[in-house]
């Protein structure tokens, strides 16, 4: 969906526009932002000048010289930037982070980091992928709520792929099940969980395993 594969089959709109031969670049720039299972970040940065970075696409004055001799457009636009950092700092929950290098962070505060700078890029669907991987239980039940913060203050759509159901059910409004690559339910929350072929598929239904799982109440 974000342009780093080709597709194999269907097609991909993005605000009512056919972007299947879009590059990446081109589909970021539309309003689509996606984050990784590992962040790459500057990790001798810190926090606020890492998401500072990522707005340099929206820089109003590039120009080299202007910078050198610190003309108005240039401040004016550095201004610019800082106040959108500290806004993005501030919303995701950074702020004891704000000056920590983020080779110091812990994974899960690196992913909020990432999280930031793809907000930076303003855009109209977000692209998760498996936010909470490699994260401790602690951070990862932080997630949700930061999620739906996100979702509200943005407006943008989020496509999560996630296997921690507890992360799933406090964020979503809609959930598809996929076994092998092959849709095997969809609907609520509820009403995915409770679906036969999900119980047996992510579960299982055989005694041996129902029997480890502990007593059903």
């Amino acid at each position: 969906m974000s342009g780093f594969l080709a597709l194999d089959g269907g097609r991909i709109r993005l605000g009512g526009v056919d972007v299947d031969r879009w590059p990446a670049h081109l589909r970021s720039a539309a309003g689509l932002g996606r984050t990784f299972q590992e962040a790459r970040l500057f990790s001798s940065l810190t926090v606020a000048e890492t998401i500072a970075v990522a707005q340099e696409r929206h820089l109003r004055s590039r120009d080299m010289i202007a910078a050198g001799l610190r003309l108005p457009a240039s401040l004016d636009s550095e201004a610019d930037v800082a106040e959108k950092a500290e806004q993005l700092v501030e919303m995701m929950g950074l702020t004891a982070f704000r000056e920590k290098l983020v080779g110091e962070l812990s994974t899960g505060t690196r992913r909020i980091v990432e999280l930031a700078c793809v907000l930076a890029q303003e855009p109209g669907v977000l692209l998760l992928d498996e936010p909470s991987g490699g994260v401790a239980q602690r951070e990862t039940e932080a997630m949700g709520p930061l999620l739906v913060r996100v979702q509200q203050h943005t407006g943008c759509s989020i496509l999560v792929v996630e296997h921690d159901m507890p992360l799933l059910t406090a964020v979503c409004d809609r959930m598809i099940a996929l076994e092998l690559g092959e849709v095997i339910a969809e609907g609520s929350p509820a009403e995915v969980l409770e679906h036969p072929a999900v119980i047996e598929s992510y579960l299982g239904t055989d005694d041996s395993t129902i029997n480890r799982s502990g007593v059903r109440v």
